[in-house]
């Protein structure tokens, strides 16, 4: 069974020489509207992505003042330039700019974050991971998963991305008792783990022995590492790491939706 890294790594090969072998190179536009940590480690990682695969990446930074109509104006002129195939919008955007609105703007041809309702595209993260459990032969099919965690970027797609492979799918939540939770993990051939609480899942869980958990969370400790929402080391067949996990397998599925959009 390869790693994570591994996985990545293979995949990005054969994505690299589909592009290679294209008249033009695939291109994408970042726009940014914050100066977060965590989303400069993120779009950093995507422009070394675009560059290692020929991907021309061009990243927009704008100040955190700039109006939402200015915003949704420049998305409005990137949709109307034939030279772009796909935009993504860096999340967050600060509190004044509606992020519904800023989904809603995005042309769905070029939604390669699979955030917009009439999108094209499957959203990176579930896509990501439903890929790579297909990779490492997770049969899917009337098997018991759990999503913990109901976002509109994580919990929600991935369970319907779920569902549509005919995975039983229970999705729990912070209004889920403990009680229930326990249950429904206990019985559980996949959890997906998408909440934001470092550990959250740890040893006053039981787990079946050939369970799978990916670990969606990204937190930073008091030691000022990155930690999952799983504890590692927990006794099931397979868990995917923090850091070096599902932000690989996310940033994959970026540009393989890139790489689709210049397709079409």
């Amino acid at each position: 069974m390869s790693t994570i890294k591994e996985y990545v790594a293979a995949r990005k090969a054969v994505i690299a020489e589909e592009i290679k072998a294209r008249p033009r190179a695939p291109r994408l536009s970042i726009l940014q509207v914050n100066d977060n940590p965590a989303s400069n480690a993120y779009v950093n990682g995507k422009m070394r992505d675009a560059k290692e695969l020929g991907v021309e990446a061009t990243l927009l930074s704008f100040p955190t003042t700039i109006s939402e109509e200015e915003l949704l104006s420049e998305i409005r002129r990137l949709n109307d330039d034939e030279s772009v195939d796909g935009i993504i919008v860096q999340l967050p955007l600060p509190r004044h700019i509606q992020e519904e609105a800023v989904k809603w703007t995005v042309d769905p041809k070029k939604d390669v974050d699979g955030f917009h309702p009439c999108t094209t595209f499957e959203p990176c993260t579930p896509k990501g991971i439903v890929e790579y459990l297909s990779s490492v032969g997770f049969p899917f099919v009337g098997k018991n998963a759990v999503v913990l965690g109901r976002s509109n970027i994580v919990g929600k797609p991935m369970a319907k991305m779920l569902l549509a492979r005919s995975c039983n799918v229970t999705v729990l939540h912070s209004k889920t008792s403990e009680e229930d939770k326990a249950f429904y993990l206990a019985h559980a051939d996949l959890i997906v783990v998408a909440i934001g609480k470092m550990h959250y899942l740890d040893s006053r869980f039981t787990y079946k022995k050939d369970a799978i958990i990916v670990d969606v969370g990204i937190n930073r400790g008091e030691d000022g590492k990155l930690h999952g929402d799983a504890l590692p080391g927990l006794p099931v067949a397979l868990q995917t790491p923090v850091p070096g996990g599902v932000g690989l397998l996310t940033r994959l599925a970026l540009m393989e939706n890139v790489m689709e959009a210049s397709k079409k």
